[in-house]
């Protein structure tokens, strides 16, 4: 029973979450598109949730393989080299490069270790994420270090970037 309703919040603090931003990205008129590695699509499935979400959601690129993050979102190979996969450099060439791509306002980006291993190449642990923002040129990268199962770091991700998307919306002249 307890486990039914703490689904339900979860259920109902998503939607609300959701509704937020689609809401602002409406209001403000701004645009959001994504590259997503880690979440495989997951934070794009919560743009376009709602009708209308086209007003805002221009689209995005499901980058897991390293080349498709070069050929798509415009992250140079000498950062992967240097750098790693998963690290703050490759999110933020990932965020700047799908909003170059897609000319939205708006650029996002999710990389990271899922798990239940690691990839056996990467020097961070399962549970490391970066996520990358492009706010039209203003570039942020944020580190987080989630615990679980593959699906429940995933799931954290998508509540990350959201949240602090809405955050940053609420802080925009309206």
């Amino acid at each position: 029973m307890f486990q039914n309703l703490l689904d339900q919040s979860t259920i109902e603090f998503d939607r609300k979450v959701t509704a937020d931003v689609s809401r602002m990205l409406k209001d403000t008129g701004k645009t959001v598109s994504v590259a997503e590695s880690l979440t495989g699509g997951l934070v794009g499935s919560k743009l376009s949730y709602f009708p209308g979400s086209s007003d805002f959601f221009l689209g995005g690129v499901i980058c897991y393989s390293p080349l498709i993050k070069i050929k798509f979102c415009g992250v140079k190979p000498g950062t992967i080299s240097k750098k790693g996969i998963v690290s703050m450099e490759v999110a933020e060439e990932m965020a700047s490069g799908i909003r170059r791509l897609t000319g939205s306002k708006i650029g996002i980006s999710t990389t990271g270790i899922a798990g239940p291993s690691g990839d056996g190449i990467s020097v961070v642990h399962v549970g490391t994420v970066f996520v990358g923002f492009d706010f039209d040129g203003d570039v942020r990268v944020k580190r987080f270090e989630f615990s679980g199962t593959r699906t429940q770091v995933r799931n954290q991700t998508v509540y990350a970037v959201l949240g602090y998307l809405r955050n940053w919306l609420m802080q925009q002249p309206h």
